[in-house]
């Protein structure tokens, strides 16, 4: 499956700091941990490891995740 070209990270890692800058007031400390947590995931601030095909050498850089789930709704995190 072939990863979309633009992700929601991207918009966060782009123009999030201004967002916050211009609406950081109006907040919650969780929104503010949602959007950092989406910006660091799968990048080289959570580190990572390098994997390398046994056939041909080549070498890949995976990230790690954050491993937030934040895709709950109030119900169930009760």
């Amino acid at each position: 499956m072939n990863r979309p070209k633009l992700e929601v990270a991207d918009i966060f890692r782009r123009y999030g700091q201004a967002y916050r800058d211009k609406h950081g007031a109006s907040m919650s400390t969780a929104q503010r941990r949602v959007m950092t947590a989406i910006e660091i995931c799968r990048t080289a601030a959570l580190g990572g490891q390098i994997e390398q095909c046994d056939a041909c050498g080549e070498q890949r850089i995976c990230y790690r995740s954050c491993r937030n789930r934040v895709n709950r709704s109030p119900a169930q995190t009760g």
